[in-house]
């Protein structure tokens, strides 16, 4: 079952001279519970991909679908409900609230859509990925790994149909990297939980299940 595909996706920045196609005609798809890596040096366009892929930023034309909805036919508010309720993202730089501790963290989406946690699931993903004993910490009380590892059971806790997941590892130490990335992909086969992520780093991209390149705002064949 296709969970995520893009339709002819363009954003095309200026004009003129001054015109730059960050994004320049990206079809591919997602099958559910895939794992799937978007790899590309700076300036490849990945990020852009990733901004709509998540409904973040909308494209100059084109369409992408999450779940047998064309996400950009929707309204701006319609489109964060959606957004809250169907992705999840993990990024580079964790985006925890700082006030908030590690249990509040991961269910402020749920919260947020005034919704009950499922209590049993939430303990599961709290366990996997080690955080039981750092519920009542703030952020700041945390390291890198260990945000990132509370970054991941947010993305997981609502159930979304896709995780997005931004240069996951990049403030993180290679060892932190590989361990953080193991529980990114054991949490996503345990919940059957389809994953993309976006990264410029080669060994990081070979835990995928499949790459797809990007080369000047296309999919590289």
């Amino acid at each position: 079952m296709t969970i995520l595909s893009t339709h002819d996706l363009k954003k095309v920045y200026g004009s003129g001279e001054s015109e730059v196609r960050a994004l320049d005609g990206v079809n591919f798809q997602v099958e559910k519970g895939e794992f799937v890596a978007i790899v590309g040096t700076s300036g490849s366009g990945k990020s852009t991909l990733l901004h709509m892929l998540g409904g973040l930023d909308r494209p100059t034309s084109g369409n992408v679908t999450v779940d047998g909805k064309e996400i950009f036919t929707l309204k701006d508010e319609e489109l964060t409900i959606f957004r809250r309720r169907k992705i999840g993202f993990v990024f580079q730089n964790y985006n925890l609230v700082p006030v908030l501790n590690v249990y509040e963290n991961i269910l402020l989406p749920i919260q947020l859509d005034g919704d009950s946690p499922d209590q049993g699931y939430i303990k599961e993903i709290i366990d996997i990925l080690g955080l039981a004993s750092k519920l009542n910490n703030l952020p700041n009380n945390l390291s890198g790994g260990q945000q990132q590892r509370v970054a991941i059971a947010r993305a997981l806790a609502s159930k979304p149909a896709i995780i997005l997941a931004d240069e996951p590892t990049g403030n993180l130490d290679s060892r932190t990297s590989q361990d953080v990335l193991s529980l990114l992909k054991v949490t996503g086969q345990k919940f059957s939980q389809t994953i993309v992520m976006i990264t410029h780093n080669e060994a990081i991209a070979q835990m995928a299940d499949r790459i797809i390149r990007i080369e000047d705002g296309r999919i590289a064949v």
